[in-house]
């Protein structure tokens, strides 16, 4: 099969429908870090679960505030004292204010706290027997508080399954009391190299030789997205070898990348190698986008087997808008930036094009400065942000025009 080719939504959709469902495990919240949800979360109780005051201050009933100034001050009876970790022994009433700290419960009756900053201490009456504030701000209904539920309502769902948790989405488990969560096993990827030519990092290189620069690389974009990198090291060109190591990559892992080798040549055998393996199913041979058209994608014993191209830059292009929204499901629903792009780009209608690009503000919007050079030159992915989208319906984009941006 030579260049069956299909857009980078259709082949995402084609593998999506034949891999199987990634294995679901349960980990504490210390562990979830990073992992994948595997399940929407719902809240299991109202977070949080009493009114509290945002401010130190005054708890009162708004009303009692209303056209209160500096010059004509609303004078209000403390009648209590709200302490933190405590329920409020009483319940407030028209007339009256009751100290309470930020973080401390409303008493009963009482809609809105008065910061302390805008309050005078008035004294004692004339009796001595009652404390009194000046009130010189009005408050609204609900200022100054958080109430019962705002941040979450029991049974609302606060975690979208495909979700990768931060820092912030472990912070929302913990106020809901969640310290357990069900997440999908991390991924082990295995990671092929091949090719002659490629020698180890650590070599080094002679006339005709080139540092193995995609094992690495790819490596360190399955850590990044939470998977765990299998190194299979670098197969040279024999199809009995990378058959053989093929096959062993598929059993260990739960995804596979070969990199190099997937174009059309008589010393490109990645195509033949998955051709071979038991259960393969070849979707597609080539994407209609640049960099990375040679790109092969099969489906072995319900595992995605990806056939990256050989130049490093095609190799992480493809990696990011194909290969990681498996690791990532949440990755491929995100709405790219919008930024005014500084010089022309030719494009060809029918494909996709990926621009590197540089992103920085400028006159108080995002600006994409494209970098430009062959796709076998690393060190232009290095200096980019981003990667511009050129649209399979148009034909490039003009300096000055918006277009839509990934970071990278």
């Amino acid at each position: 099969m030579l260049f069956k080719t299909l857009t980078v939504s259709e082949a995402r959709q084609r593998i999506a429908e034949i891999i199987t469902a990634a294995p679901v495990e349960c980990v504490t919240l210390s562990e979830a870090l990073g992992r994948v949800a595997a399940e929407d979360i719902n809240s299991p109780e109202d977070v949080p679960s009493f009114t509290r005051s945002t401010m130190d201050g005054f708890a009162v009933i708004a009303a009692d505030t209303f056209g209160a100034s500096e010059g004509l001050p609303a004078y209000l009876r403390v009648a209590g004292e709200v302490l933190m970790g405590r329920v409020p022994g009483g319940a407030l009433n028209a007339g009256e204010a009751w100290v309470i700290p930020t973080g401390g419960m409303l008493p009963e009756g009482a809609d809105a706290v008065v910061m302390v900053e805008h309050t005078e201490d008035a004294g004692p009456d004339t009796k001595g027997a009652e404390m009194w504030v000046a009130v010189l701000r009005p408050v609204a209904p609900g200022e100054n508080l958080v109430r019962r539920g705002e941040d979450a309502r029991a049974g609302d769902r606060i975690i979208k399954a495909g979700r990768r948790l931060r820092p912030q989405d472990i912070g929302l488990l913990a106020a809901c009391g969640a310290n357990s969560v069900k997440v999908r096993k991390r991924p082990e990827v295995g990671i092929i190299g091949t090719g002659d030519e490629i020698v180890d990092v650590g070599a080094v290189p002679q006339p005709g030789q080139v540092r193995d620069v995609n094992t690495a690389a790819l490596a360190a974009m399955v850590e990044a997205c939470g998977g765990k990198p299998l190194l299979f090291g670098v197969v040279k060109d024999e199809l009995e070898a990378l058959q053989r190591v093929l096959s062993e990559a598929v059993t260990a892992s739960d995804m596979v990348l070969l990199s190099g080798g997937s174009s059309v040549g008589t010393r490109d055998l990645t195509l033949r190698a998955i051709e071979a393996l038991q259960q393969a199913t070849v979707l597609f041979h080539g994407l209609a986008v640049k960099p990375g058209k040679p790109t092969v994608g099969a489906v072995a014993g319900g595992k995605p087997v990806f056939g990256l191209p050989g130049h490093p830059v095609s190799a992480l292009v493809v990696f990011e808008i194909l290969v990681r929204p498996f690791l990532e499901p949440e990755v491929s629903q995100r709405a790219p930036l919008r930024a005014r792009l500084k010089r022309s780009l030719h494009s060809a209608a029918g494909r996709e094009d990926f621009v590197r690009a540089r992103l920085y503000v400028e006159n108080g919007e995002l600006a994409a400065d494209p970098v430009l050079g062959k796709s076998g030159l690393i060190a232009t992915l290095s200096r980019a942000d981003g990667l511009v989208r050129l649209p399979l319906d148009t034909e490039g984009a003009s300096a000055g025009e918006m277009v839509d941006v990934f970071l990278l």
